[in-house]
């Protein structure tokens, strides 16, 4: 079944009809890292997203996650797609990142254990996707022309410091299983962020 529209066309637009702290909550804790870690459709909008983000931030990252409350909410209610995400505090974190990780949930559909990895940091994006394989979970790069590539200047991954970014699409069935799973958690993070570590070091100071 396909989604529904967004509701909302922008984040602006959400705020005059919602209400922080009964329809939506915002998390952020910027620890001055070059780089953040964002899930711009958290809490009830895409499940287990915020959880992911916050676990592949651990300690080390920048962290911003967008939650919707309400179990009973409809996905669209609440979701403002990442080329029309405007919402002040996360746009002032990824603005000043040197790299900007977003995490998404997809649908399962014909694929449902595969992690797509998007985004115009393709090197980057290429080093995830080979992590997540290297510890037994599927991962592929998807590239511009195919759906939830990530690849659209305006995305949310793609505004950084440097314009380029990456953004995961997760299936429903995978994040269950992570959140069911501490341990497999732990492992699909800690290969999300060695690769992340491994690609910061490559680059300039400053």
């Amino acid at each position: 079944m396909a989604r529904q529209p967004d509701r909302y066309g922008s984040f602006s637009a959400l705020r005059e009809h919602k209400i922080e702290g009964v329809d939506y909550r915002i998390r952020l804790e910027d620890r001055s890292s070059r780089v953040a870690i964002i899930a711009p459709h958290g809490g009830f909008i895409e499940p287990a997203t915020s959880e992911i983000a916050l676990e592949i931030a651990s300690e080390h990252f920048s962290f911003y996650c967008f939650e919707g409350l309400g179990a009973d909410r409809l996905h669209h209610e609440l979701h403002v797609t990442s080329e029309h995400f405007d919402e002040p505090m996360a746009r002032s974190l990824v603005t000043k990142s040197l790299v900007v990780v977003a995490i998404h949930g997809r649908m399962d559909r014909s694929d449902p254990e595969t992690t797509w990895v998007g985004g115009l940091d393709t090197l980057l994006r290429d080093l995830i996707a080979q992590a997540l394989s290297q510890n037994d979970f599927r991962a592929v790069a998807r590239v511009k022309g195919e759906a939830l590539a990530g690849t659209s200047v305006g995305n949310m991954c793609n505004r950084g410091k440097r314009n380029v970014g990456v953004q995961l699409e997760i299936p429903r069935g995978i994040r269950d299983a992570l959140i069911s799973d501490a341990e497999k958690l732990k492992r699909y993070a800690g290969s999300v962020r060695h690769a992340i570590d491994q690609y910061d070091q490559s680059l300039p100071a400053g």
